[in-house]
């Protein structure tokens, strides 16, 4: 087993010498259009994994990533690996694994994202093709641009750069994950875990797929919900009846489903669900006004919910509908629906497992099923939250990486959303610090057509990360 963090050479309350700063600052901004076009090149392959898509570009991209690398020259040992996913035969989509042994008594850090990415959507709805880049102004448009292949692409370009500092025979020890099926629910990565456990060990796990505050501003992610999705299917008939020979008389399921789905809040939309539960914690200041414009909420339309903004985003449950199957408009005909299926996600507050928010949610469907409608669930899938524990060591490291790259303090905040993996890895690996860090800021519109990358960000992002990993190289002691 490796040391514990920090590196001998350096307090974590002691920002990087200037010298050193200044060195690393001069190798990001050198190297920083090579590894933009590297970047480029991850992003026109469609490495989409999700069943419905070709999964040989998945296979494509995880070469591409591999290449690099193994073009470093820096690991003992890199190969392209799948697991089964959970409970099944079936192979998890491939992802990349590379490995350096520490040397000197130096810690080892594992470097995570994914090089899967988001369906492109709607391709009407982007501005340039989604597997295009395309720079307009000081943003990389393109799916996966941001999320994660910028990820990607910071941890090679910061590996890059602790080389230009302390050459290519540096003592930290380094595990380069880079999954390919995290945005299909990584379903193998509990496997894959598991499969190269002795391996992958380490003493601290960046993350490198949140995001910051703002543009100017880094963030360390503290907090994430944990996620309960599902299918719900609710039937009232044994098949479709004629709505004026039957209607007001008979409950169909759309109105059965409507009653139904009615129940999971109040008049000011807050989780109505007896069970799930809220986690108190302060939040920095945030607008409604900000909450508008980053979400795009209408003008006139008001938020659901109460306490501080942040508190609902980051602290509190909530449940969405997020899917709908229906006869749709055009093909509506004179009928009772006999039965409608829905897609239900739910985020599960820090400091509640989502088993037991699943547990809830399910029993009080069951219990508010109208007009004796039948109720069936199946595809679920349960992530827990994750709280940080920010007194480690490789926490006060991080922030002060952050402070030293970008020129102000780190905002410690939670995320809305949901990266279930994160407490697998605490629960394979206990011993590991987790930072999760990230690439993308309130514009980004990560999953959404037109997500971008700052490349302001991705470039501090960058030298964030080759920071850190020159502090725990050890590299105080460097002066040239």
């Amino acid at each position: 087993m490796t040391s514990a963090l920090p590196a001998p050479q350096l307090r974590a309350t002691e920002p990087t010498p200037t010298p050193v700063l200044e060195e690393l600052t001069r190798s990001v901004a050198a190297r920083f259009p090579a590894t933009v076009a590297d970047l480029c090149r991850l992003v026109r392959i469609p490495s989409v994994s999700w069943d419905a898509f070709d999964e040989q570009h998945v296979l494509r991209s995880a070469d591409a990533v591999a290449k690099i690398a193994a073009e470093l020259g820096v690991f003992d040992r890199v190969e392209i690996s799948r697991a089964h996913q959970a409970g099944s035969e079936v192979m998890g989509q491939p992802a990349v694994l590379a490995t350096r042994a520490a040397r000197n008594g130096k810690p080892t850090v594992m470097l995570y994202a994914h090089h899967d990415v988001q369906p492109p959507g709607d391709e009407a709805a982007w501005d340039s093709p989604p597997f295009e880049p395309t720079v307009r102004g000081e943003r990389l448009y393109g799916r996966g641009a941001a999320d994660d292949k910028a990820g990607v692409m910071t941890h090679f370009a910061s590996i890059r750069t602790l080389m230009d500092a302390a050459g290519a025979d540096f003592d930290l020890g380094l595990v380069l994950f880079i999954e390919g099926e995290e945005e299909f629910g990584s379903r193998s990565f509990g496997n894959f875990l598991e499969q190269h456990r002795a391996a992958m060990q380490a003493d601290a796990i960046v993350v490198a797929d949140s995001l910051n505050w703002n543009l100017v501003t880094p963030a360390l992610t503290v907090a994430l919900r944990g996620n309960v999705t599902f299918r719900l299917t609710v039937s009232t008939l044994d098949h479709p009846s004629h709505s004026g020979m039957f209607g007001g008389a008979v409950p169909d399921a759309m109105l059965a489903t409507i009653a139904l789905l009615a129940t999971l809040h109040t008049p000011d939309g807050s989780v109505a669900v007896p069970g799930l539960t809220s986690t108190p914690s302060g939040t920095p200041e945030y607008s409604v006004d900000t909450l508008r414009e980053e979400s795009g909420l209408l003008a006139g339309v008001t938020p659901i919910g109460t306490g501080t903004i942040l508190s609902r985003l980051w602290f509190q449950p909530a449940i969405t509908v997020t899917g709908i199957d229906a006869p749709s408009v055009a093909n509506a005909s004179n009928t009772l629906a006999a039965a409608v299926t829905v897609r239900i996600s739910a985020r599960v507050a820090p400091g509640q497992t989502a088993s037991s928010a699943w547990a809830a949610i399910e029993q009080h469907l069951i219990q508010n099923a109208p007009f004796g409608a039948h109720l069936k669930f199946d595809d679920v899938d349960l992530g827990n939250p994750f709280l940080v524990d920010t007194g480690g060591p490789a926490v006060a490291e991080a922030k002060q990486s952050m402070r030293d790259a970008w020129g102000v303090d780190a905002v410690e905040t939670g995320i809305g959303g949901s990266i279930p993996f994160i407490s697998t890895l605490v629960d394979v690996f206990p011993q590991a610090e987790i930072l999760v860090t990230g690439v993308e800021d309130p514009d980004s519109r990560a999953h959404s057509p037109n997500e971008s990358l700052h490349l302001g960000v991705f470039q501090r992002s960058i030298l964030t990360e080759a920071v850190l990993l020159t502090r725990l190289n050890g590299a105080s002691s460097h002066n040239r």
